[in-house]
This record gives structure tokens, sequence and C-alpha cells, in this order.
């Protein structure tokens, strides 16, 4: 009973030290996402549960004023080794580099893409009794064009240039978070329209009252006006859907979106690059776990690496990861099922036209 007693003891410790091994091998990487009421923390935390702990990282989930500030963090700040990024704030980065700012050329040349993601919403919010109905009418209005250092500011600044061929007067623009620009819509009233944007479901409007109604509405885009057709430059139309706001949205309303993308750093150190072309492979091999139980936005996301515009790079390492185990999902979905071998007879003329049989 002793000799039995203490093999259990030992064997029981072997495991403890196995598993606590095992615990120190996990490497701890961090993300940079965006307010704890938007969409990309909570696509954050999908890839920390279905992509990163499969594949033996710690991925620590942080909040960020924006895609602007990811940007910046993902350069420079410790263990931020991945960051969600919007297309137009990475784009003007790189265009500030190209123009001769030195800063903005530090920051974006060594930054890299993994993989596009989704169309995020632009929602531009007004009071319910505002005089006004669409998004071209914001000109000369005061307007929360997101926090500083967020890519809600620059969209809204960008947007606004595009279409009325003019800057947003800076003393039309107030930076603020999105609840502190829904209070001084709502509340304060000292603003007159609040720009947001988040890949719908948004938490922010999906945990609205019914109420929320008598309060705010969502202007529209309008397809005749010119300012639409200016705007479209740059970003792409969509829908902000009543089945994403079923509690308070009364019909669906038509805006624009910016696309949004996983990014990292071209990292050189192998133990990086190991880390994260495991994370490359954990995310292809997972994509349908984080279809099937992530956020919805992941529905709307292509597991493809398409061309990208210039100046714009893949990081070569998870690149080459995801385009093998891509061809290697294509191959097992294109393989055909083996057909079991029939006697030879003629067919039957109902045969021919289900296609089941061939003269």
């Amino acid at each position: 009973m002793r000799i039995g007693t203490l093999l259990t003891g030992l064997m029981s410790m072997a495991l403890l030290l196995t598993s606590a091994a095992v615990a120190q091998t996990r490497t701890p990487y961090k993300i940079v996402t965006a307010s704890k009421t938007g969409t990309y923390i909570q696509i954050g935390r999908d890839l920390a549960q279905y992509v990163a702990d499969p594949a033996g990282i710690d991925l620590e989930v942080l909040e960020s004023k924006g895609s602007a500030e990811n940007v910046q963090r993902m350069r420079f700040e410790q263990g931020v080794k991945l960051a969600l990024v919007q297309s137009d704030v990475y784009q003007a980065f790189l265009d500030e580099a190209k123009a001769g700012n030195g800063e903005a050329g530090n920051i974006i040349k060594p930054l890299r893409l993994i993989m596009p993601l989704y169309d995020e919403e632009i929602y531009f919010v007004a009071r319910a009794d505002a005089p006004f109905n669409s998004i071209h009418e914001i000109k000369n209005k005061k307007i929360a064009v997101g926090a500083l250092g967020s890519g809600t500011a620059l969209t809204s600044r960008t947007l606004y240039q595009l279409m009325f061929g003019e800057p947003l007067p800076s003393a039309n623009a107030q930076y603020l978070t999105n609840e502190d620009a829904l209070v001084k819509l709502t509340v304060d009233k000292t603003i007159d329209v609040a720009i947001i944007v988040a890949g719908q479901p948004a938490k922010l409007f999906s945990d609205m009252k019914p109420e929320a109604r008598n309060f705010i509405k969502i202007l529209k885009l309008d397809d005749a006006a010119p300012e639409t057709a200016r705007a479209k430059k740059t970003y792409f139309p969509a829908t902000i859907r009543t089945s994403s706001y079923p509690s308070w949205l009364q019909a669906d309303i038509p805006t624009l979106t910016v696309k949004a993308y996983l990014a990292t750093y071209d990292y050189g150190l192998q133990s990086t690059v190991g880390n994260l072309a495991r994370f490359a492979e954990s995310l292809c091999t997972n994509f349908d776990k984080l279809q099937a139980n992530g956020h919805p936005k992941w529905k709307q996301v292509k597991l493809e690496l398409p061309p990208l515009a210039q100046g714009w790079r893949y990081y070569p390492p998870m690149e080459k990861r995801l385009r093998a185990c891509m061809a290697s999902r294509m191959a097992s979905t294109a393989a055909p099922s083996p057909v079991s071998e029939r006697p030879s007879r003629a067919c039957t003329e109902q045969e021919l036209v289900l296609g089941l049989c061939r003269r």
C-alpha cells in the first residue's frame, strides 16, 4: 500500500511539474484594439480565445482610443505584437511618410499587415428632433469627431474634407469618446452630430433601450447628393440593419464603411517569428470557430490575402503560413468524394435529366 501510495504521489507530482513547465512556455503578447463598447475589443477577445490560446500564446487584449493610437503603440509599446487598424488610418500614415514626414515614416514603414478583416460602419448620429436627416447636411455643424488618436477622428476629418472640399473648421470639431459624444449630443446639446466608427452590432448601440429613438437618429447616405459621390472615392456604401439593433432602430439606414485590418511589425527575432507563424496557422485552422462562436462580424471575414495597395505589405512569415494553410483547406474542400462502381447499364431518362448518369 505504501509503495502504491508513493508511486501515486510521484506521478501526481510529475503531472504538476509538467503542467507548470507547459504554463511557463506560453508566450505573453498584447493586442491593441479600441474602446470597451466598440467592436475591435470583442474581435481582440475572440482572437485571444480561439486563435492565440491554441497556439500557446497568452494574448492580453488592451483598450485604446482607436486605430491611430494603435499604430503608435504597435510600433513602440513593449509586448504589443498585434493591432487592429482602419485602412484609411494606415494609408494616412503612408501618405504623410511619402510627403516627407520623417516621424510618420519611422512609425509606419516597419508595420506589416496580417490579413483584411471586415468593413466597419460609420454612424452619423444626430438628435431625434434635428432638422436634417442626411449625411451630406452636416456641413458647418458642430461635430464630435472621436477621441484624439482614434481612427474615428481621422475618418471624420477625411470624410468632411472629401464631401465639402474644405477642412472641418477647428471651432466646429470636438474630440470626444463615443460615450462622451452621446452625452454632449443629447444632454448638454453642445454638439449637433456625433461620428462613430464601429462594426455592427456595436455594443454601444445594441445596449440601448427602445426609448433611444426618442433622443437620437442615424443620418442616411443620400446617393443623389454630389457630396456622396465624392465620399465614395475613398469609402464604400453599406447598410446599418434593423436586425443589429432591433430594440430601437425602426428602419435600415444606408451609410459608409471603412475596412479593418489585423496588423503586426516586421519582426526578425527568431522566437517571435516562430510564435507569430504559429498564430497564423491557428488563425487558419480555427477560422471556422471564429465564424461560429465569435462576434457576428467574423461571418463577413474571408480567409484570403488579396493584393494590397502600393506601399502596403503583408508580414512574410505569417503570409507564407497562411497561404499554405489556405491552399490545404481549399484542396481538402475540393477533393472529390469517392464514387462506388456501378454495373454498366443504360441510363434512364430521369437519371440523365438529374445528372446522375452519363452515356
